[in-house]
């Protein structure tokens, strides 16, 4: 089994080195193309489609649209210049920590 971080990196490299590309010839080029309105539109839908999957309870279901969300997560982050490595240590820095504690450390 691939290392799951590797595995985001990897995925994150492909879509950064397609978001430039020709839009009739990518679809993550054709989503930078139409610019971040419609990415986060998208991620929405994704994520909609993904709480909808886990409500109806069908693992795979729930397993494929989660893969959808991280992927178009992952064409968001690139829009916005961020890597999945920023995002992974900004998990690592709560790991241990209450989520109740992290999220009140948020109110100050």
């Amino acid at each position: 089994m691939t290392d799951s971080n590797q595995t985001l990196e990897r995925l994150a490299a492909v879509v950064e080195a397609r978001k430039g590309g020709d839009p009739e010839a990518s679809y993550v080029a054709k989503l930078h193309h139409k610019g971040l309105d419609a990415i986060l539109k998208k991620v929405g839908e994704e994520a909609t489609e993904a709480v909808i999957a886990a409500k109806g309870g069908d693992r795979e279901q729930v397993i494929y649209e989660t893969a959808d969300l991280w992927f178009h997560s992952l064409i968001m982050l690139s829009a916005r210049g961020i890597t999945p490595g920023e995002v992974l240590a900004e998990l690592e820095r709560r790991f241990g920590c209450s989520g109740l504690e992290e999220k009140a450390s948020r109110k100050g």
